[in-house]
């Protein structure tokens, strides 16, 4: 057994560690709740022209919103810019086929659902931007593991759920780690080295690396 003072040592930086993720992760909530309401009061000018475009080139809301789940599992309504048809989810048993993920998830880079808008809107991520919305509210962050649909987390193996650990995300492990070309069994790889060994450095270094995806139009 350490002697007392060995073990006080050690008491105190299991408290001062727990403390400091605490603390890490008020300032994440502080940075999303910043970074968002700024990013929703400039980019208002796009969001009125994207949404301009969608709804003079097909027929359809502006928005599309579906119920995800998010931190602890809870069911939320994500935002989305609508990039597909207006019946596109009453579709989808006709393109699972085509699906280019393996196990529940389902992940098609050229969904032939998907509107010319909507294309554009993909290869860059704006449409994703609504969701900015989701971390001004608290349900997402900025950075975290992709928030998934409900029937999607009852098909995982109960090993997969530590993503819920962690509030999810726009932008994550997933698409700086290849997005599309990686298989399941990758993503789940990289969101548990992020879950596991998550800091305020590691959100920044893949919100530095979504830049050039973006750039890139690496979407689709």
């Amino acid at each position: 057994m350490p002697e007392a003072s060995t073990l006080h040592i050690y008491l105190r930086a299991i408290t001062a560690a727990r403390f400091q993720k605490r603390l890490q992760y008020r300032i994440k909530r502080l940075f999303d709740l910043v970074v968002s309401t700024l990013l929703l009061i400039l980019l208002s000018p796009l969001f009125l022209l994207i949404a301009l475009s969608i709804k003079l080139t097909s027929h359809g809301s502006v928005f599309y919103t579906q119920q995800r789940l998010k931190q602890n599992g809870i069911e939320f309504k994500l935002y989305k810019f609508r990039t597909m048809v207006a019946d596109a989810d009453a579709r989808l048993d006709q393109v699972f086929h085509l699906n280019q993920a393996s196990g529940p998830l389902f992940k098609l880079r050229k969904d032939p659902r998907t509107t010319r808008v909507g294309r554009a809107l993909r290869s860059t991520f704006l449409d994703e931007l609504p969701q900015l919305m989701n971390v001004l509210h608290g349900e997402m962050s900025l950075v975290g593991p992709r928030p998934i649909l409900a029937r999607e987390a009852d098909q995982m193996e109960k090993e997969f759920l530590f993503r819920f650990a962690v509030p999810q995300g726009i932008t994550g492990p997933w698409q700086v780690s290849g997005h599309y070309s990686v298989t399941i069994d990758d993503q789940l790889q990289a969101e548990r080295n992020y879950v596991g060994a998550w800091s305020l450095g590691k959100d920044f270094m893949i919100l530095l690396r979504t830049i050039p995806l973006v750039l890139k139009k690496a979407g689709i």
